[in-house]
């Protein structure tokens, strides 16, 4: 494994590329990001994997590095730290990323680098009664945010960036947009949130009046909207259904606006009540969206209709739920069902063996 010492002398192109003031590199990497329209989150991830390449690489520059040390990188992350094959593929993706789109580089053996193939995993669905109990663990508004996802499908960010427009009560439909593969789609409102989303809507609009009142900034816009219409963050229908508790500094633009709520606030909350409901399953918030489609099916709505709520490109892809409908095991009756013996009372202790008495 390649190593590096704090004390070993810096480089002087390390010092340009990546000096605070003047970070050229990782600059350039976020420029190529943003102008494919990657998202805040594959931006910070991407630049996490490059530097971590460079350094592990004893910082040198990446137009000075080829396969092996690609390779090498790669086997660290799978052998020394045990990463997942999607941490794995993730890393491999930011390195390709970097030399075709950033350094321009017609470097073949990129593509003959080894990629690594996911597992093929069952999602993690909760019942309909552990999601109550789960539910019921939730305080304030993380419990209103939980159902929410529950009931439409959403992906956690997708809620969480949920505006006021996008919620038609006349209707029951909500609008989801730029979601995952930045495509809008349209799913159902549940009835029986109705009344407290409304509650919610009239909350955000006070908080709402309080940021213009103070003259505070307004959210944050996609692709540029803000230029176009100036006036826009600032309107109410642009505004958060669950907005944050503070402002943030928009890391393209440098105004503070208000944020939505925090992801990994909510994170945290819903691992908490997962524990203290004794629910004892990996679940996390995407659980909420697997058990949504899962309920579904189970309820008979055509896989189409689930795969149009869902917004997945592809039936293969909702058909996974098929595989963890409640049917014990595929349906399959097991043959211990079928033995024609009592299966109420608890089996007797075997009778101790006289010959292995203790002496009295």
């Amino acid at each position: 494994m390649h190593t590096y010492a704090a004390h070993s002398p810096i480089p002087p192109w390390f010092v340009r590329e990546f000096a605070p003031s003047r970070p050229r590199l990782l600059e350039s990497l976020r420029d190529a990001l943003r102008e494919r329209h990657y998202s805040p989150r594959t931006e910070r991830s991407y630049s996490h994997w490059v530097r971590g390449f460079i350094l592990f690489n004893g910082k040198r520059h990446p137009r000075e590095m080829g396969a092996s040390e690609v390779r090498a990188y790669l086997r660290h992350l799978a052998v020394d730290r045990d990463c997942s094959a999607a941490t794995h593929q993730q890393a491999l993706c930011a390195i390709v990323f970097l030399y075709k789109n950033v350094l321009g580089s017609p470097l073949p053996w990129l593509e003959d680098l080894p990629r690594p193939s996911k597992p093929a995993r069952l999602p993690v669905v909760l019942s309909q009664r552990e999601v109550e109990r789960v539910v019921d663990e939730l305080p304030g508004i993380y419990r209103l945010f939980a159902e929410t996802l529950y009931g439409t499908g959403m992906r956690l960010m997708e809620g969480i960036g949920l505006r006021i427009k996008d919620v038609d009560f006349d209707s029951s439909t909500i609008v989801v947009r730029s979601g995952k593969g930045a495509k809008d789609r349209i799913t159902v409102l549940p009835q029986s949130l109705s009344t407290r989303l409304k509650q919610q809507i009239e909350r955000a609009r006070r908080v709402w009046e309080t940021d213009r009142a103070f003259g505070r900034g307004g959210v944050a816009l996609p692709n540029a909207l803000a230029s176009k219409y100036p006036s826009a963050p600032k309107e109410w229908p642009w505004f958060w259904v669950f907005p944050g508790r503070g402002l943030c500094r928009d890391p393209k633009t440098g105004v503070w606006t208000r944020r939505h709520m925090y992801p990994q606030t909510f994170q945290r909350a819903f691992k908490r009540a997962v524990a203290s409901a004794g629910v004892a399953k990996a679940a996390s918030t995407h659980s909420l969206r697997h058990s949504f489609a899962t309920h579904l099916l189970e309820a008979g709505y055509d896989i189409r209709t689930v795969q149009e709520l869902l917004g997945h490109a592809d039936v293969s892809t909702t058909q996974i739920y098929t595989h963890v409908l409640n049917r014990g095991g595929r349906g399959v009756i097991s043959p211990v069902d079928r033995l024609d013996r009592p299966r109420n009372d608890p089996a007797p202790d075997p009778a101790p063996d006289p010959r292995h008495r203790r002496p009295g």
